[in-house]
């Protein structure tokens, strides 16, 4: 199953070329150049994993972050800044971000980490729908 991602970055010329890379790798990849438009396809659509830029006007990373986890905790969230710091990164860890990718991240760093963020999400959901199920059954008495 290919990988569905999301791109999201102000920056239109470079989500374009990044998200034709991925394509020809045979991913499943939307675009968006505001937190606010991903935030409205993360609400309709589902995604494997979502690269966030860091430094958004209106909305930035974080906040868009921390907007995302608390709509689909599962979806797996991978920044990319062109001004990381220690500090931004620690934060975004706590919010649930899964990984942190300075720019100009190399092509094939950001391939294996959406590749392990399919393979994390799908081991949540596995986990969830598990936890679903042992609900059900222990509700049930039987």
């Amino acid at each position: 199953m290919p990988e569905k991602i999301l791109l999201v970055d102000d920056e239109k010329d470079f989500i374009e070329a990044l998200a034709e890379r991925m394509r020809i790798r045979g991913m499943d990849v939307s675009t968006s150049i505001s937190a606010k438009e991903a935030l409205q396809k993360i609400k309709t659509e589902s995604y494997d994993a979502i690269l966030l830029d860091l430094q958004m006007p209106e909305m930035d990373g974080l906040e868009a972050l921390t907007a995302i986890k608390k709509l689909k905790p599962e979806i797996q969230v991978i920044l990319l800044t062109g001004q990381a710091t220690i500090e931004k990164g620690i934060e975004a860890m706590k919010l649930g971000a899964m990984d942190l990718v300075e720019k100009p991240a190399d092509f094939q760093v950001i391939i294996e980490k959406v590749k392990k963020a399919q393979a994390k999400k799908m081991i949540l959901v596995e986990k969830n729908t598990e936890e679903k199920i042992r609900n059900i059954i222990s509700g049930k008495g039987w």
